[in-house]
C-alpha cells in the first residue's frame, strides 16, 4: 500500500487522475481494449473533469460503476449522471460505458445480470478509482449490508451483489471486492480528517471498517490519495 498526502483536494484530485490514466495507458499497451473501474458521491468529481482530458485512446476504453443507487440514469442522484456529466467529457466521450440500472426488473436479478455482463469485459480491470465513507465503506459495501461478507470475500465467485443499507433511501448494486480486486491497481481518493481517522484505524487486522478488507487484501495494489 502507497500513501499520498497532499495540501488541497485540487492536488489530489489531479494526481489520482494521472495515476488513473497511466493505469490505463500501460494496459492498453498490453491488449487492445482496457476497463476501468470508477465510483460516485461527492468526492471524485474534479478527479473525472481532469481525467477527461487525459492523453488516453478512449475509444478502447470501458468505464465500470464500482456501485450505483436503483435510480433512472437521469436520476440527480445516479452515480451514472455524475459520469456522464463529469468524466465522459472531451476525449473520454468516446469511452464505453456499462449500464447498471435498467427498469422493469428487480434489483437482485439486476445484479444477477451485471454479473454475467462484466465478465465480457477486457480484465484485469486497468484501474479502479474508489472513494471511502465516513463508515468506512467503499463502492456499496455498507457495515449494515446482510450481505456484506460476501461483498468483502476477495476469494468469492461473485462480482456484483445487491445491496440495502438504512445509510440509503434506494436499493443498490455493488461490485465485490472479489471483483475491484482483479485490478492491475485500486487508487483511494480520500478528503477530510474524520476520514483520515477512519483510514488509520481500517490499517489493522482488528478494524470492522468494511474497507479494512479493501486495504489488507493482497490481490491489487492501493494507492491512498488523500487530502484534508
Amino acid at each position: 500500500m502507497s500513501e499520498y498526502v497532499f495540501e488541497t483536494r485540487e492536488q489530489a484530485s489531479v494526481a489520482a487522475a494521472e495515476r488513473i490514466a497511466l493505469a490505463l495507458n500501460n494496459r492498453l499497451a498490453k491488449q487492445t481494449h482496457a476497463s476501468v473501474v470508477v465510483s460516485g458521491g461527492s468526492t471524485p468529481g474534479r478527479c473525472f473533469e481532469t481525467l477527461a482530458h487525459a492523453e488516453v485512446d478512449w475509444d478502447r476504453v470501458h468505464v465500470l460503476l464500482s456501485d450505483e443507487r436503483w435510480v433512472p440514469a437521469d436520476d440527480e442522484n445516479s452515480n451514472e449522471r455524475l459520469v456522464r456529466a463529469t468524466l465522459m467529457q472531451n476525449g473520454a466521450v468516446a469511452a464505453r460505458l456499462q449500464p447498471v440500472y435498467a427498469a422493469n426488473i428487480e434489483v437482485s436479478d439486476a445484479a444477477k445480470a451485471l454479473d454475467v455482463s462484466i465478465r465480457a469485459l477486457p480484465f484485469p480491470f486497468a484501474g479502479a478509482l474508489l472513494g471511502m465513507g465516513a463508515d468506512g465503506h467503499f463502492a456499496s459495501l455498507f457495515p449494515d449490508a446482510d450481505n456484506l461478507d460476501a461483498g468483502l470475500d476477495v476469494d468469492g465467485s461473485k462480482l456484483v451483489i445487491p445491496v440495502s443499507t438504512a445509510a440509503s433511501p434506494y436499493p443498490r448494486i455493488s461490485l465485490t471486492l472479489a471483483a475491484l480486486s482483479r485490478s492491475d491497481e485500486i487508487v483511494l481518493l480520500i478528503f477530510g480528517h474524520d476520514k483520515r481517522e477512519v483510514y488509520e484505524q481500517a490499517k489493522f487486522r482488528t478494524s470492522k471498517h468494511p474497507v479494512a478488507r479493501l486495504l489488507l487484501q493482497k490481490r491489487a495494489p492501493v494507492s491512498v490519495y488523500w487530502a484534508p
